[in-house]
């Protein structure tokens, strides 16, 4: 089993999956621990159960949003850990980032050419993990999900880690002039993140970066995976190259003491 690893501080773990060492088939080989994307139910869980394994996580404490490529950021505190799994499963509906002040409380989104963001505020020790499509990066997720820690938790920029996992690189992602000009629109500067080819071309990997600094996220407390799901396709899933009924890589994060 291989994972990428993130260099956060001491006290939180945080990976993305990759695609080998599980029992899922077609599409979905082989290890694909997401089930809103059409995979086989019980392969799904056998996946989750070699995950939790390897990281040590609580089946009931891997908490996985249905994504919706919009910007609502849902909060995963021990009132929500007391509800009933099914309305657990009710309020993760139409979620694309989550914010935890909990330890042992792993947050997970998944993708496949979106760009999943890791968050770690080492003052107040609260944990964050986002899904940033080109619809929710164009909306300004990253930003929104750091004013909420702050307004929640106090968080400021200068006190946060984050990552930057796998996704579609700019030479791969080819694009119409609507998303060009959606971008336009929120105010990117678009020198720093679109290229013109034959198409427009816009690296979702700067546009998140840009708003972490914006937020006051240091340069250097950001790590960037510089991983292309599109060119590696053996090693990641990508919907783009293998259709949208397929695996998903799953990114996540977790505090292991407080």
């Amino acid at each position: 089993m291989s994972y990428l690893h993130y260099h956060f501080p001491h006290g939180v773990k945080a990976f993305s999956t990759c695609r080998d060492g599980g029992c899922s088939r077609g599409a979905y080989a082989s290890f694909n621990c997401t089930h809103y994307c059409g995979d086989e139910a019980g392969h799904v869980a056998a996946n989750r159960r070699i995950l939790c394994d390897d990281w040590q996580i609580a089946p009931d404490c891997l908490i996985i949003p249905r994504q919706v490529h919009g910007t609502k950021v849902a909060v995963v505190d021990a009132e929500f850990m007391a509800l009933l799994p099914t309305v657990r499963t009710e309020r993760l509906d139409g979620v694309d980032a989550l914010v935890s002040p909990l330890s042992g409380i792993c947050l997970a989104v998944s993708t496949a050419d979106c760009i999943p963001i890791l968050i770690y505020d080492s003052r107040t020790r609260v944990v964050a993990a986002v899904h940033a499509g080109w619809r929710g990066t164009a909306a300004g997720i990253v930003s929104l999900t750091l004013r909420q820690m702050k307004t929640l938790y106090g968080t400021e920029g200068k006190d946060v880690h984050a990552a930057i996992g796998p996704g579609i690189s700019l030479d791969a992602f080819e694009v119409g002039d609507e998303v060009y000009e959606t971008f336009y629109s929120a105010g990117f500067p678009m020198d720093q993140i679109a290229v013109r080819r034959e198409k427009w071309h816009i690296d979702l990997w700067a546009a998140n970066r840009l708003q972490l600094l914006d937020e006051g996220v240091r340069l250097d407390a950001i790590e960037m995976s510089g991983i292309c799901t599109w060119l590696q396709v053996d090693r990641f899933f990508s919907a783009r190259r293998l259709g949208v009924n397929s695996g998903r890589i799953l990114t996540g994060i977790m505090q292991v003491n407080k």
